[in-house]
């Protein structure tokens, strides 16, 4: 069985929203870019290797095939070639190679994914859709990339409601004041 790997970038007001060049946030997107290192960078090429799949949410897919498909090297291929899976009851068509839309019964499509071979599946963004599997106890890490900026507006990572006792497995730092937590869920036996 897969592993659901949720891996956020999160300032530490808990922000979640425009890291890179989304521009919902006007002049405060892209966020993260003022803490891009080598050490981060290969966190990421580390992670994308490491992973057999891509789920996404509508948003998050729409800012990814618009700027991954014309990227070249090692990590834009991986992240081209990977299957990609992106939740959405409106989107029409996709674009980008090898995405899959998943349009209903999210929570079983998702159980059926995660029970296939290979290895595991990566989640980037996509809020709603870490609440909506964060209830139904579908995701195995969490991957917290807390960025040491405070922007004090935006779409926050867990929402009021949410609620989920989690048991840390691992830490990093960055040089650059980046702290990656990673988490894994209390499953009550």
């Amino acid at each position: 069985m897969r592993a659901l790997i949720a891996t956020e970038y999160v300032t530490l007001d808990g922000v979640m929203e425009a890291p890179g060049s989304e521009d919902s946030l006007g002049d405060r997107g892209g966020w993260s870019f003022l803490y891009s290192n080598d050490e981060a960078a290969a966190f990421k090429f580390n992670e994308v290797m490491a992973s057999g799949a891509l789920l996404l949410g509508r948003t998050t897919y729409d800012i990814f095939a618009a700027s991954w498909p014309a990227r070249t090297g090692e990590f834009a291929d991986r992240m081209n070639r990977l299957p990609k899976y992106v939740v959405s009851r409106t989107l029409e068509t996709v674009a980008w190679e090898n995405t899959h839309l998943i349009r209903d019964d999210v929570v079983r499509a998702v159980s059926e994914l995660k029970e296939q071979p290979g290895q595991d599946i990566l989640l980037y963004g996509s809020a709603d859709l870490i609440r909506a599997l964060t209830e139904h106890c579908l995701i195995d890490e969490y991957r917290i990339m807390i960025f040491p900026l405070i922007l004090g507006t935006g779409k926050r990572l867990f929402g009021e409601g949410s609620a989920v006792t989690l048991k840390l497995v691992e830490t990093k730092t960055f040089g650059s004041g980046v702290v990656v937590l990673t988490y894994q869920p209390e499953r009550k036996t």
